[in-house]
């Protein structure tokens, strides 16, 4: 069944809003995969507060121009697109498209948008690669914390030679 074209406009700016508010989105290329691979995708982006959407190729270009984001056609020419969208994370939608796509080589990521930018299969890939936002916060923290519990460690140590040598100090006068 054909869809109206007031549906489509509604679509189209659907589509543009999901591009203009999410910090990053990852394009892939579907194709090959079975029915429950796609929702077996779907759930586990889902999970991490993904939204994963497949999309007309004509209604996501006319979206992509509503939006005003500058990405090329010529990446997403001949392959049907869906699109994961990320809006709390910039680094977790391609994380979870990228390591589903280890185990499903049907899925193809043919390129995404980090922060209104338009970035190729390669630097998605990449941007998967790198550590989580919590994990750098944990470094972080770590490297903080770090002096701290060293100097704590130090004036431990030189507390514990205090007392060791005043219990030698006692045991020489008492013998």
């Amino acid at each position: 069944m054909a869809i109206s074209r007031k549906k489509k406009e509604e679509l189209v700016e659907g589509l543009a809003e999901k591009l203009g508010k999410s910090k990053a989105a990852v394009f892939t290329d579907y194709r090959g995969l079975t029915v429950e691979e796609i929702n077996e995708v779907r759930d586990k982006l889902r999970d991490q507060g993904i939204e994963f959407k497949v999309i007309k190729n004509t209604l996501f270009g006319l979206a992509i121009k509503q939006a005003k984001l500058d990405i090329g056609s010529e990446e997403l020419a001949g392959h049907p697109v869906a699109v994961a969208f990320g809006y709390d994370d910039e680094v977790a939608p391609a994380k979870v498209v990228f390591n589903f796509a280890k185990s499903h080589e049907a899925l193809e990521i043919v390129g995404g948008i980090l922060e209104g930018k338009n970035i190729d299969s390669q630097a998605v890939k990449s941007l998967a690669q790198m550590p989580s936002r919590e994990e750098l916060l944990a470094k972080m923290i770590g490297s903080i914390n770090a002096p701290i519990s060293n100097f704590v460690g130090v004036m431990h140590a030189s507390l514990r030679n205090v007392v060791g040598v005043m219990n030698a100090i006692k045991e020489a006068k008492n013998s």
